[in-house]
């Protein structure tokens, strides 16, 4: 497998690590009654905007997506539709945030509405990647040639999460995701248990 979609499929792994953390903290709530420092969903809200949103997707739309459009029109199609994926998930995030500061701020009442918008930004999220990797990812395989991954390689290579890379050096990436770690009630990270409601 080319070096680039491998490196997808690890960042998608570290997304996923988010996003399975965000289902696991609502049912906690929803079930156990449990209340969850709000800075654990705000951080992983950050984390998917920072990375995902700013550096993960447009180096997709830049480098693969731009190169698989140059070499085949039966890719047309799917690459438009992650490309107006890509272009939504920005409005996807502000809503999960919105959600979570009147949950934060307006008590249980707010949950319900809350827990809705999470389940439909995890459900969205998780198609975007199985469709990058079950349909995408064959392709791409298929499209380009060996110069055209060579090029693709090296701009993921220059932007690449140090998270899903696990190289040593520490990022403001490492950081964040360590911080996420810390604070999350267990089994999603290390931090102090959630409290009941």
């Amino acid at each position: 497998m080319p070096k680039t979609l491998s490196i997808i499929r690890d960042e998608h792994r570290t997304i996923a690590a988010i996003l399975d953390g965000m289902e696991h903290l609502v049912r906690d709530i929803r079930v156990r009654g449990k209340r969850i420092d709000p800075r654990v969903f705000h951080a992983m809200i950050y984390y998917l905007d920072t990375f995902a949103e700013r550096v993960h997707h447009p180096r997709e739309d830049q480098f693969l997506f731009a190169l698989m459009r140059r070499s085949g029109l039966h890719a047309y199609g799917l690459i438009a539709q992650l490309e107006r994926e890509h272009e939504g998930g920005a409005d996807m995030l502000r809503r999960l945030a919105q959600a979570m500061i009147r949950y934060e701020e307006g008590g249980d009442t707010e949950f319900p509405a809350f827990e809705r918008e999470v389940a439909q930004f995890i459900e969205r999220y998780r198609e975007h990647m199985r469709k990058e990797e079950e349909q995408l990812f064959p392709l791409a395989l298929e499209t380009l040639n060996a110069e055209d991954w060579a090029t693709i390689d090296a701009a993921f290579e220059q932007n690449r999460d140090p998270l899903a890379a696990a190289r040593d050096d520490h990022t403001d990436f490492d950081k964040l995701f360590t911080h996420i770690v810390n604070i999350a009630p267990p089994p999603v990270g290390v931090g102090p248990p959630a409290e009941r409601g």
